[in-house]
């Protein structure tokens, strides 16, 4: 796995490039069909027989990387892969921060299979892992991360989408004592936040995506981080939906090892628009132009931040 991150990574820079020239330009469909491109194009480039078990939509939902869909040349490594060519797409299409290209990968058979639905998730960094439980109280959740960080209940960080919907959590966080850093879009980095120290973040909670929670289980579970989710099927078609791809408890508390079997696998990140955790897309005075990714993999603990220049004209052609 280690001998094909580097492609993954050039992968993710291209899918962040593509997007680049649709930054405020208000059409996140176009930006999104332009990463999606690329990174299907890099990603069929790899000597691999690799295969998108959770991502952007169904087969009939072409041009995304559907769920399924074949990608590499079929010799090399059996993969499974989790992606999103754009975290962020109203973001880019608003001029915004935090927009991502993200990519994870496992060994075939080793990522959680599943819809694009809604999922709650908890994530903790590594001083808090084994100690939440997606099923337990608040509190309790928030007593066992302030003991494993050293901390008071007070002194706790958590943070939480700014969605209706997470209003109890808010309000039930700050009853108690502690502070709430509200984002508005992309919970991957949300999650990750909570695996490094530089960014004081204690706990992660609250729903989102599916693929977003995977993709962020396979990151803390390289960063020897913890992660638990409930899939949240929205009506019975989505529930039907669960149990075509093999989930056969729909409503089970899935833990890390049950999302990503292996400790062979990898996350990449791009930034596209500069956020807290990577710069966006940038160009100089040459014509060329500057990424920032992020990357992890294994079950290390470590990472690595990666600055790369590329000149214009390649990333045209």
């Amino acid at each position: 796995m280690n001998n094909l991150l580097l492609d993954f990574i050039h992968v993710s820079e291209s899918a962040a490039l593509a997007a680049y020239p649709w930054i405020g330009k208000g059409n996140k469909n176009e930006a999104d069909g332009a990463s999606t491109k690329a990174m299907r194009a890099k990603l069929n480039q790899i000597s691999m027989d690799g295969q998108i078990v959770i991502g952007e939509g169904e087969l009939d939902e072409a041009p995304m990387l559907y769920i399924g869909e074949k990608v590499g040349t079929g010799k090399g490594p059996s993969l499974d892969l989790a992606v999103d060519p754009i975290d962020g797409t109203e973001l880019i299409a608003k001029g915004q921060g935090n927009s991502i290209v993200v990519i994870a990968g496992s060994i075939k058979g080793s990522l959680l299979h599943a819809p694009d639905m809604y999922m709650e998730k908890i994530a903790v960094g590594p001083k808090g892992a084994g100690k939440i439980d997606l099923d337990a109280p608040l509190f309790e959740n928030m007593k066992a991360v302030a003991q494993a960080n050293g901390k008071s209940i007070q002194e706790l960080n958590i943070i939480v989408q700014d969605r209706e919907r997470h209003l109890n959590i808010i309000n039930e966080v700050r009853r108690l004592g502690a502070s709430v850093t509200l984002f508005n879009d992309v919970d991957v980095t949300a999650g990750i936040a909570t695996a490094l120290n530089n960014l004081d973040i204690d706990l992660f909670l609250g729903i989102g995506g599916a693929p977003e929670g995977v993709v962020t289980a396979v990151a803390l579970k390289c960063l020897g981080g913890d992660f638990q989710a409930r899939l949240l099927p929205n009506n019975e078609a989505e529930f039907q939906r669960c149990k075509r791809m093999g989930i056969s408890n729909v409503n089970k508390k899935l833990n890390l090892k049950e999302i990503v079997k292996s400790e062979d696998c990898f996350f990449v990140a791009t930034g596209i628009t500069d956020g807290y955790l990577l710069n966006g897309v940038s160009t100089n005075q040459h014509g060329q132009l500057s990424t920032h990714s992020f990357t992890t993999y294994g079950n290390s603990g470590r990472y690595h931040f990666i600055q790369s220049t590329h000149e214009l004209l390649q990333t045209i052609s």
